[in-house]
């Protein structure tokens, strides 16, 4: 397991689904209490995330979500389930 000494030398890391997608990359880290809560994950040219969310720069994943983290970060599978035209009707 890679040990950082500053959440710095994490960011513009890569980030890789549990399936071995190219997800993004690592732009932030969202700390409370002196812990990391989320992590906002940036929409780069040929990820994963930049090919489902079109128009956003990328997304928060709750640190429970990272599965690994070394030379690249791995995170657990997130579903980007587009809402129906019945739920947007609903809203």
């Amino acid at each position: 397991m890679a040990r950082f000494k500053r959440i710095s030398d994490v960011y513009e890391m890569k980030v890789f689904t549990d399936s071995g997608y190219f997800f993004g990359e690592i732009e932030e880290a969202l700390v409370k209490d002196n812990k990391i809560q989320s992590w906002k994950i940036k929409a780069v040219p040929g990820s994963l995330l930049s090919s489902k969310i079109k128009d956003a720069k990328g997304v928060i994943i709750p640190q429970k979500f990272f599965k690994a983290f070394g030379d690249i970060i791995v995170i657990q599978e997130v579903d980007f389930a587009t809402p129906s035209a019945s739920e947007e009707e609903a809203e």
